[in-house]
């Protein structure tokens, strides 16, 4: 497998595999009190964390101005340092928050917020410019989507960004930003138990990236089980939108049975189950970008080593489906 990717049709050089922000940024809430986090988090360990991938060859993070309020902007700011010039950052805008209470107040898909919150994040990434900027309203109106992707543009000739995304599951919403010229990617959740045809067709109709949110399941690929969860962790309350869970009560146990019936498949040449569940998007199309998640350096590189192992094979595809009854 080549161990990177271009960005669509940005030609933006990526790492096959990227890696996700959101757990880095910490606990924070929305206004009922409702964990957005993953839990507590050690800084320290994180800049560990973001350096020892980038000595494994990754080069390429996604984050977002909501994630800790903040917060992992800031850190991931601060683990580059001299070395922004040979990463790819992304992030996203479109929501309001409180940064000293850690509190997601509301959205915002107005024009003006977008510039607003593209000054933040630069300052907060320690940047003069954003690689990928993603909107992360996933359900805006297509009217608003269109003059968003044309400022887009705007950022794009200032200089304040490389090209632009949308991070949404909405197939025919994400067609509104590929009409864009600097459109490079969608941002879709998509991993072993929750294909995306219609999201990897667009793709590749229109010559786009497919970054992979959740390419393990929320951790569920990456070994967790039943068992409670810490208070301030997302998964320990889940919201509606968020599978595999169930509450108080850790992981469902149908999706465990799932995984279980896949094992074999997964765990082939020596992978783990995490680096199966990567090694499957990769095969799923050659325009994927997984970014699994991460807290600490042993995840770093579990997550990391899954690029030596490459893509699982078109016959174990083929047999992925048949055991999920696809």
């Amino acid at each position: 497998m080549e161990t990177n990717r271009t960005l669509g049709r940005s030609g933006i050089v990526v790492s096959a595999l990227g890696f996700g922000c959101w757990a880095i940024g910490g606990e924070w809430q929305n206004t009922e009190g409702q964990p957005l986090g993953w839990g507590r988090v050690d800084d320290d360990e994180s800049v560990r964390a973001i350096r020892r991938a980038l000595d494994l060859g990754v080069s390429f993070f996604d984050t977002a101005d909501t994630y800790g309020t903040g917060h992992s902007e800031r850190i991931l700011g601060r683990a580059l340092g001299k070395h922004r010039a040979d990463v790819v950052v992304a992030t996203k805008w479109g929501n309001v928050f409180d940064e000293e209470t850690r509190t997601l107040i509301g959205r915002d898909d107005s024009p003006a917020h977008a510039r607003r919150a593209l000054t933040a994040s630069l300052k907060r990434l320690e940047t003069d410019y954003v690689d990928l900027y993603q909107l992360h309203i996933s359900d805006a109106e297509p009217e608003r989507a269109a003059e968003l992707r044309d400022l887009c543009e705007e950022f794009v000739r200032e200089g304040l960004i490389r090209a632009y995304a949308w991070s949404t599951d909405d197939p025919a919403r994400a067609a509104v930003f590929a009409e864009g010229e600097h459109c490079a990617a969608v941002q879709h959740a998509a991993n072993v138990l929750q294909d995306a045809p219609e999201m990897f067709a667009l793709c590749e109709e229109s010559g786009l990236a497919s970054i992979n949110r959740s390419p393990l399941a929320m951790g569920l690929l990456a070994g967790r089980r039943q068992g409670a969860l810490e208070a301030g962790d997302i998964r320990s309350k889940p919201p509606a939108w968020l599978e595999g869970f169930s509450q108080g009560a850790g992981a469902d146990p149908d999706w465990v049975a799932r995984i279980d019936a896949l094992r074999e498949i997964l765990t082939s040449g020596g992978r783990t189950v995490a680096q199966g569940a990567l090694a499957w998007l990769w095969a799923r199309s050659p325009r994927t970008v997984p970014i699994p998640g991460f807290r600490s350096v042993a995840q770093a590189e579990q997550n990391a080593g899954a690029i030596a192992k490459g893509p699982l094979t078109d016959r174990q595809l083929a047999e992925v489906d048949r055991i999920l009854g696809r």
